[in-house]
């Protein structure tokens, strides 16, 4: 397995390429956007100069790591050659499901179809697939260079043999892989989740601020940040997202997005991404500012 496809050239892609192609696999990254990759190709070379003056990596790994990334703006031309394929688009079902329509039909037909989707369900896009038994998900955590899980997730048709590969080769990236089963959520998500929509709930319904909650979880709980920080970092709508996949898959009252979540984001208060959302970002600065909103 030497020769890596990636789709997506967004956060995630832009890092699980980085990872596989400083392990010296080949990689194709392919995005319909040429200015995405041009943006994802700067990013892995930032990356790569703060792991170079950490002595993390030496000049010559930093080099031959970008010398093994390829893009593409065609996604038959640039998984024509994949052994392994790992989409990375974003979290949208039905966009998964087209990109998974066209891999299956212009990759090669030994390729593995992995998913990099932290919650939607593998067996459903598995299915839209002559390939099922080829398709897993394969969900890295941000940010990929520095997380060291990968979570695996069998589709109800994956082949045991599918799973096999794939966690050998998590384990060749120096991660530690831990295999799941097909469910809303799987485990990352389904109880991270609830835990940051039950700090949200906490502030809506005035029990404390931001900043008590998140301090009550780094210093009570060990939590390296708090879950409201941790949510902007995610990105608001992605919480809001998977909260919906969760509760439309079990129909269970508890896993309803907190209404206060459903206004930000309706409001396009998404996290760091938008400059605001629990805490207020400011470019360049590192100070952690509570919104004036929840002040």
């Amino acid at each position: 397995m030497q020769h890596i496809s990636v789709i997506g050239a967004g956060t995630m892609g832009n890092g699980i390429a980085h990872v596989f192609a400083q392990h010296n696999y080949s990689v194709s990254l392919v995005d319909v956007s040429a200015p995405a990759l041009e943006k994802a190709l700067a990013t892995i070379q930032q990356n790569l100069d703060r792991q170079l003056a950490r002595e993390a990596i030496t000049a010559e790994v930093k080099a031959q790591t970008l010398q093994n990334i390829s893009t593409h703006t065609s996604l038959p031309e640039g998984v024509k050659n994949a052994s392994l394929v790992v989409e990375a688009a974003t979290e949208n079902s039905e966009l998964k499901l087209k990109i998974f329509r066209e891999l299956d039909q212009h990759a090669p037909a030994a390729a593995i179809l992995a998913t990099n989707t932290s919650s939607i369900s593998i067996t459903r896009i598995a299915a839209a697939t002559k390939r099922p038994e080829k398709v897993i998900g394969m969900h890295f955590m941000n940010p990929v260079p520095v997380m060291k899980l990968v979570e695996i997730i069998n589709g109800y048709a994956t082949a045991p043999e599918v799973t096999t590969a794939i966690t050998a080769l998590s384990e060749k990236l120096h991660k530690v892989p831990c295999v799941v089963n097909d469910y809303p959520g799987f485990i990352a998500n389904r109880i991270l989740m609830p835990m940051i929509n039950e700090a949200i709930c906490s502030l809506y319904e005035g029990v404390a601020g931001v900043s008590e909650i998140d301090t009550v979880m780094k210093l009570g709980m060990a939590h390296p940040m708090g879950p409201l920080q941790l949510a902007d970092f995610i990105g608001l709508d992605v919480c809001h997202s998977i909260l919906q996949v969760l509760h439309d898959g079990f129909g269970n009252p508890k896993y309803a997005p907190c209404p206060l979540l459903v206004n930000m984001v309706t409001a396009g208060y998404l996290g760091v991404k938008s400059g605001e959302g629990f805490y207020k970002y400011t470019k360049g600065s590192k100070e952690l500012v509570v919104s004036e909103r929840f002040k």
